[in-house]
């Protein structure tokens, strides 16, 4: 199976990101996302993929609710690779409560990890690239491609 580019960012819930219900507002979710693709390209050394590729889709499907001052990843990852679009599936994990100083309901919770954190939320973000000067979409430039698919080679030999 092939591996595609990844990333993660750690970030806590801030009061910021929750709601009236006291816990994380919908939005905060795309804002993690949007992080962890930010270090992906970062790393890929792909600096002009955010001014060019405009989200076409987004999926996001809840599972738990994430509380202020607990920890949380966003893991970002390439699911596939387009002529003109990228599809990434994404991730947030939020961690124990009692990492953050809170403190756990001490129920069993269906799809926690070896770690203790449990999937939050996931979904898939999709972008078309669209050129500085275009109106649609166009193919992705052959540096953008060969990043991706270098990644993707050296990921699956392990390297």
């Amino acid at each position: 199976m092939d591996a595609f580019p990844e990333a993660s960012v750690q970030r806590t819930v801030e009061w910021v990101d929750t709601d009236a219900s006291g816990h994380q507002h919908n939005s905060a979710i795309l804002r993690w996302v949007e992080a962890a693709e930010a270090e992906l390209f970062r790393s890929l050394e792909l600096p002009d993929y955010f001014p060019n590729a405009p989200r076409v889709q987004q999926v996001i499907n809840y599972k738990a609710k994430l509380w202020f001052g607990q920890r949380v990843t966003a893991t970002v990852k390439i699911h596939a690779l387009g002529r003109t679009s990228l599809t990434m599936a994404f991730e947030v994990r939020g961690h124990s409560r009692e990492d953050a100083g809170g403190t756990s309901d001490g129920a069993t919770h269906q799809g926690a990890s070896s770690d203790g954190s449990e999937v939050a939320a996931f979904g898939t973000v999709t972008t078309v690239h669209v050129p500085n000067g275009n109106t649609a979409a166009q193919p992705w430039p052959e540096h953008f491609v060969r990043a991706v698919r270098c990644h993707r080679i050296a990921s699956r030999d392990g390297r």
